[in-house]
């Protein structure tokens, strides 16, 4: 059973959350929380944060099941680009250059390996053979 996390309007520009998001994509939730915690970009506090909050979605969806034996990982992570903020910069002779404050929208889903076929270790022996 998956369980959904959204962060909306993210002060951070796109490009540099989904250079974080790259890294914890199809990763285990364990692995995914110490990758994250010793990232040193910005994105990578709330995108920690946001998959603590993916985790407690599941539990609450899942009261049953033991959140150690459930073997969670991160299914999906999107970022899409939210609302730009335009600002506009003096610049030389009256003119001004426009500046974009860009924001984005992070979508992440968590899944148990039990609900599929393939187990953990068999996607972590995949992902060491690329």
């Amino acid at each position: 059973m998956e369980a959904v996390a959204r962060l909306n309007n993210v002060p951070t520009s796109p490009r540099k959350m989904r250079l974080v998001a790259d890294l914890v994509r199809g990763k285990r939730v364990g692995l995914a929380l110490s990758i994250l915690k010793f990232t040193p970009n910005h994105g990578a506090i709330r995108l920690e944060k946001l998959l603590l909050s993916a985790v407690a979605n599941w539990q609450a969806k899942n009261p049953d099941a033991k959140l150690e034996e459930a073997d969670l990982y991160i299914k999906t992570v999107t970022v899409d680009e939210g609302r730009s903020l335009k600002r506009l910069r003096p610049a030389p002779q009256g003119r001004g250059h426009r500046i974009r404050k860009r924001s984005n929208h992070v979508t992440l889903i968590v899944d148990s390996f039990d609900d599929v076929d393939v187990t953990a270790e068999v996607v972590e022996t995949n992902e060491k053979a690329n």
